[in-house]
């Protein structure tokens, strides 16, 4: 950090949710911990179902008990306390915006303001209405910054006129779209990975990798979700944010600088490589399923309920838990490469990974041996739960018959830090760096890439295939693949790929 962080407050609508209660305060309360939030910071919450601070400080107390590392420490917790203040009012209600400036003013909190939107998506275009007409977006004094999580708009069109109704208070410089997957310490490894490494950087095309795997599986179902769910899909939640997020990481040419702007050009650059998806032609290019009742090894062996059973969901739902993707990059770089984007709910194991598959070498130059066949190389970069990077060899087994075993060389690292991605990307915005944040271009380029696909499905209402929960998905996603014996990539073990 070249300089101190300047004093601000951190405002947090819906500071008594669950992202807010789990995720935000808990990060928060680390950083302070660390002595990393700016001297003379105030975090404000905004709530309805709370109505005072020492009830909102009540309820923060037994959340940090069950989040916090290593176990909540009295003294920075009374420091953490000191930062915060409450307020309540509902967003809905225009002059309610009127009355928290006024009391931003009342309580001479700084004039420095981040605004994070611990929201409902829907409610981002009308509380950004509601704070520029309260004068809170003005620059006149301090900065603002607004924070919003993902999804931003639910297609290409809601995107583009949510992004309509930001221009009209904010300037791009001020917005912060926080995809949490990209502060998560291997993603960021990716970069350095690929650019700070020269021996990779001749292999990193076409003529030598064959295809790129991206999975994201979830061993749980939709808990309390399902209005919310049932509306969204695997498609949205997933794979238009979190996994076109990494196959832009993984795909983009190196960037002028790390800096933010040089960065996200780049990505954005890639984003509008990627050949558009035939309208006629959706089916062989994307796969949906849902799951129904099975048994999952990763639940204690215990009957789990289908979609349609859970809490909220209508009995005749056509909406996907599982979705599968296969895309192409119209460059020099990747052009005849396939990337496989997939993920799915009550899936028989938690994993996050990159698989990349390296071509055959020529089997002829060794037509005089006994060796048949080759496995393939792999580099495995497993994002969670295990953060590690691997790399399968072939090599010769000991002894005098000319026999072949995969070995790997791997490394973990995930030994020696446990932190929540949220703590640096909150630090991030504090800092007003937008590294690791998304671009309305970029946004509005995932849509594009994703639009033909929820288009077709939104007109297939009458049947939906299935998967037993705790499996990996439907087997009818294989047909993606574009040549025979490929297959998901599923462990980043050897004995169980």
């Amino acid at each position: 950090m070249n300089k101190p962080l300047e004093s601000c407050t951190f405002v947090i609508f819906g500071a008594t949710g669950n992202l807010a209660r789990t995720k935000l305060l808990p990060s928060l309360y680390h950083l302070d911990m660390e002595n990393l939030l700016p001297e003379g910071i105030k975090i404000l919450g905004v709530g309805r179902r709370i109505a005072d601070r020492q009830a909102w400080l009540e309820e923060l107390e037994t959340d940090l008990k069950e989040k916090v590392r290593d176990g909540l420490d009295k003294t920075v917790f009374t420091r953490f306390c000191d930062r915060l203040t409450y307020f309540q009012g509902g967003l809905k209600i225009p002059e309610n915006y009127q009355e928290l400036g006024n009391y931003l003013q009342q309580q001479n909190l700084p004039e420095n303001i981040a605004f994070y939107f611990s929201l409902p998506p829907n409610l981002y275009g009308s509380v950004v209405s509601n704070l520029g007409k309260a004068g809170l977006l003005d620059e006149n004094k301090g900065w603002r910054r607004v924070v919003v999580e993902k999804p931003f708009g639910v297609n290409l069109e809601s995107a583009k006129d949510l992004q309509r109704n930001f221009e009209k208070h904010l300037d791009e410089t001020q917005i912060f779209r926080i995809d949490h997957y990209l502060g998560k310490e291997t993603v960021q490894n990716v970069q350095v990975f690929r650019f700070a490494n020269l021996l990779l950087e001749p292999l990193w095309n076409r003529n030598y990798i064959d295809h790129v795997q991206i999975t994201h599986s979830e061993t749980i179902g939709i808990g309390s979700r399902g209005s919310f769910y049932d509306g969204a899909g695997a498609l949205r939640d997933m794979i238009q944010s979190h996994l076109l997020q990494l196959l832009s990481l993984v795909a983009m040419e190196p960037p002028v600088s790390m800096q933010a702007e040089d960065l996200r050009n780049e990505k954005v650059k890639l984003l509008r490589s990627i050949s558009p998806i035939p309208k006629n032609s959706v089916s062989s290019y994307a796969f949906r399923a849902q799951y129904k009742s099975g048994i999952s090894s990763a639940v204690n062996n215990e009957k789990l309920k289908g979609y349609l059973e859970e809490d909220g969901i209508p009995e005749n739902s056509v909406n996907e838990t599982y979705a599968a993707v296969k895309l192409h990059i119209d460059n020099w770089r990747w052009r005849d490469v396939p990337f496989y984007l997939r993920t799915g709910k009550r899936m028989a194991e938690k994993r996050s990974m990159i698989a990349i598959c390296f071509r055959q070498p020529p089997k002829q130059f060794f037509r005089t041996s006994q060796l048949e066949k080759f496995q393939p190389n792999w580099l495995l970069i497993g994002i969670q739960p295990d953060e590690t990077l691997r790399m399968e060899l072939t090599v010769k087994k000991p002894g005098l018959d000319m026999k072949t075993q995969t070995i790997s060389l791997d490394t973990c690292l995930n030994e020696e830090t446990s932190k929540d991605a949220y703590e640096g990307l909150l630090l991030d915005v504090l800092e007003g760096d937008h590294t690791l944040f998304l671009r309305s271009d970029e946004v509005e380029q995932s849509w594009k890439i994703v639009d033909p696909i929820i288009r077709y499905w939104d007109s297939q209402t009458d049947y939906i295939p299935t998967y037993p929960a705790g499996s990996w998905g439907p087997d009818e996603s294989l047909r993606l693949f574009e040549k025979e014996g490929q297959a998901w990539r599923s462990s980043l073990d050897l004995e169980n790929k």
